[in-house]
């Protein structure tokens, strides 16, 4: 879609909010040490600890997490590869730092301050005069730029979203750098804050696209210590860590050494735990964790069962459907495919019947849309769009519901009409459409994905009943990875964990460079003006209000899109660990999320 096209969505959304943009908001002339998306941050700035951290929290010790499939890199800010996720975790910071107890405020790390004005068409950082790469050497302003160019240039394109809406970056002082943005997004000087830095002497002389064994410098907590590709990584502690009195960091980065080990599949990894050799394990199953946890190490107390709560939205967990590919263009033919998986059923068989169906992406926050036809405000957002929205979008959309029994014959009646209606009819038990082509497809799965694979037997069955003929295909990690960055599958699992404070990330997700361009999380090829538009009023809400509005128009269009089919969620995490691994009492509002384990957990 043009940027014209684009900005002329974008217009009829925002007739009414011309000129609101900085009603009420306090303007941020002068450097501070924080900046929260509305209003101002929850903590002052002398504040000795994050609320959810235990700054008298003992150091030292080990975690080991176990992991399945392996891994070929380590830089972790392209495309190419696999790198372990501590990378990125672990050896590298950003200019601020977010706290999960709040829905989207951050305060300095490597940056002291922040300054920004009312409208937030400019952000400005000044670093710490202490901040240092792991090799003593300072970070400095020169780093900032090169790093941010870097990676919006050459990196991952997640990167490149927000570097192309930067008009100008520009040293500014001794230990300042000012990024001046081309386009309103209020949300662009948070954004700025949270890209890692690194550093630019490292990588001179070296091709940053092209994977790499040899760990890039970076300023966080941990280097690498010990590894073997694709069966284990040690991170161990840096002893002259810059950050470790800073107020942000108290109660945090307590291990001494935290290793990844990998395994062939994720049963392994389990017993892997069982038998003690990792000290932590996420189990995602209700009926495996209320069944499958009565070995020895747990009755005798030296594992503990812990189950964290959290208040995030459900994001989306299911089989994605890639649009690109003709079969799967017609919403028809989508709804038919959703109302033949039969979640009632294989919820029961999977997970016991324990767990709730995922049903609008951000259910389970306010964000989420509300059911039943849009009103108000929302419904004024989804109007321009009405000739392009999908049935159910601002009517309401539910999923089909079965009777739970292996026939789900009324289900699967609705299926067949529906698949009639868009041109496909049966022939000697064969779905074909009017050339005669056979209606069948991949589902691509990578290998150990035990859960995944038991799911896509079911489901294969069911949709014999329309004719359809479905393939299961397991390949192991590196291939899966490839061919799922290429959008190379036809089917496949597809999770997206979702923030209370969604913003510049949601065209990455949704937006429709993602529908050639590799390597973006859009695996369904959404095309979609209405949610972009309606991105756009999110990045620009005046106020919390009119944002979460868009964030449930959008939650509309998400749903009744049919991209996914949804499984299931839970608003409890479950951790298996060792009795000799602690958090504190006190919890994020993000839960088991980004910043909790293994960051603000001890070892004792």
């Amino acid at each position: 879609m043009s940027n014209t096209r684009l900005l002329k969505c974008f217009s009829l959304l925002f007739s009414a909010f011309i000129g609101a943009i900085v009603a009420g908001q306090m303007a941020l002339a002068q450097g501070k040490h924080g900046i929260a998306m509305y209003g101002d941050p929850a903590l002052p700035p002398d504040f000795v600890s994050l609320p959810y951290a235990n700054e008298k929290a003992p150091k030292g010790g080990k975690i080991i997490f176990g992991e399945s499939g392996g891994f070929d890199s380590l830089h972790p800010f392209i495309i190419k590869g696999k790198a372990p996720y501590g990378m990125g975790l672990l050896t590298f910071e950003t200019l601020m730092g977010r706290s999960y107890d709040e829905p989207f405020t951050l305060y300095g790390l490597l940056a002291e301050s922040i300054a920004t004005d009312p409208a937030r068409t400019w952000v400005e950082f000044t670093l710490r005069s202490e901040a240092r790469f792991s090799d003593g050497s300072p970070v400095t302003p020169e780093d900032v730029i090169w790093s941010y160019e870097t990676l919006g240039t050459l990196g991952n394109p997640r990167y490149a979203g927000s570097w192309a809406k930067v008009e100008k970056a520009e040293i500014t002082g001794p230990l300042s750098v000012k990024f001046t943005f081309n386009v309103p997004d209020r949300e662009l000087a948070l954004i700025m804050g949270l890209r890692p830095i690194l550093q630019k002497t490292y990588w001179q002389g070296k091709d940053f696209t092209a994977s790499s064994l040899e760990a890039p410098i970076g300023s966080g907590p941990y280097v690498v210590g010990s590894f073997e590709a694709g069966r284990y990584i040690s991170f161990v502690k840096n002893p002259n860590w810059w950050g470790r009195k800073l107020p942000f960091y108290q109660g945090m980065h307590n291990f001494d050494e935290i290793r990844y080990d990998y395994f062939g599949d994720g049963g392994v990894v389990f017993e892997a735990f069982k038998a003690g050799e990792i000290t932590s394990y996420r189990e995602n199953n209700a009926a495996k964790w209320a069944a499958n946890y009565d070995f020895p190490a747990v009755q005798s107390g030296d594992i503990v069962k812990s189950n964290i709560p959290h208040q995030r939205p459900t994001g989306i967990n299911g089989f994605v459907f890639n649009t690109r590919r003709a079969l799967f263009s017609d919403w028809r033919v989508r709804e038919a495919l959703i109302g033949a998986f039969n979640f009632e059923l294989i919820n029961t068989t999977v997970t016991g019947g324990a767990q709730r169906r995922i049903s609008p992406y951000f259910a389970n926050s306010p964000l989420g849309m509300k059911q039943g036809p849009a009103t108000g405000k929302t419904l004024a957002l989804l109007k321009p769009f009405a000739d392009s929205l999908l049935p159910g979008t601002t009517e309401g959309y539910t999923l089909p519901i079965s009777d739970g029994s292996e026939a789900n014959r009324a289900s699967i009646r609705v299926s067949k009409a529906l698949l009639f209606q868009a041109g496909w009819s049966v022939e000697n038990g064969v779905l074909k459409n009017a050339q005669g082509k056979d209606f069948n497809f991949e589902i691509l799965l990578t290998q150990g994905a035990d859960e995944h694979l038991t799911v896509a037997n079911i489901y294969v069955e069911a949709l014999k009943r329309l004719g359809i003929i479905a393939r299961i295909t397991q390949i192991d990690s590196a291939q899966y990875k490839e061919r799922t960055t290429a959008y190379d599958f036809d089917m496949a699992p597809y999770a997206r964990g979702l923030s209370l404070s969604p913003g510049n990330e949601q065209m990455l997700y949704w937006g429709h460079e993602g529908i050639e361009k590799p390597g973006t999380r859009n695996w369904m090829g959404m095309n979609s003006p209405a949610a972009e538009a309606i991105i756009l009023a999110m990045l620009n809400a005046p106020s919390n209000e009119d944002f979460i509005t868009a964030t449930r128009a959008l939650d509309r269009i998400l749903i009744a899109g049919r991209y996914v089919i949804p499984f299931w969620y839970s608003n409890f995490s479950h951790i298996a660990h060792s009795k000799s691994l602690h958090f504190p009492e006190k919890l994020p509002i993000y839960g088991d999320w980004l910043g909790f384990q293994p960051e603000v957990w001890w070892f004792e």
